[in-house]
């Protein structure tokens, strides 16, 4: 099972700033990428145990891999808003791998769920 997120999702920096400046600046970004994961993936049916392998497709290499995959918080977020799955935690969630790709003309992030 696998989706496709259009674009970038925010970076740690991004997601401290938001969280810095104002209490509500946060809960909208975390609301807005909860709900666009949650979209991507609205085909898939429910699972109950998964290994996640994710793919950025970032436009250039000026973030730092650690501060990309800051966003695995709203995947994580957008797969049980969207019922595929029943929680994030360590009884749903196996392992996670990150792999990271320059696409300048089309940023993106693949997400595969492989149901263990």
């Amino acid at each position: 099972m696998n989706f496709i997120i259009q674009g970038t999702l925010p970076t740690m920096n991004e997601i401290i700033d938001a969280s810095k400046s104002h209490w509500s600046v946060y809960r909208k970004m975390k609301e807005d990428y909860t709900n666009l994961v949650s979209w991507s993936c609205k085909r898939l049916g429910p699972v109950e145990r998964v290994n996640i392998l994710i793919t950025w497709y970032m436009k250039d290499k000026r973030q730092d891999k650690d501060n990309i995959m800051a966003g695995t918080k709203f995947i994580l977020d957008g797969l049980v808003a969207s019922h595929v799955l029943k929680n994030d935690g360590w009884k749903e969630i196996g392992d996670i791998h990150h792999s990271f790709r320059i696409d300048k003309k089309k940023p993106r992030v693949h997400v595969q769920l492989i149901e263990v």
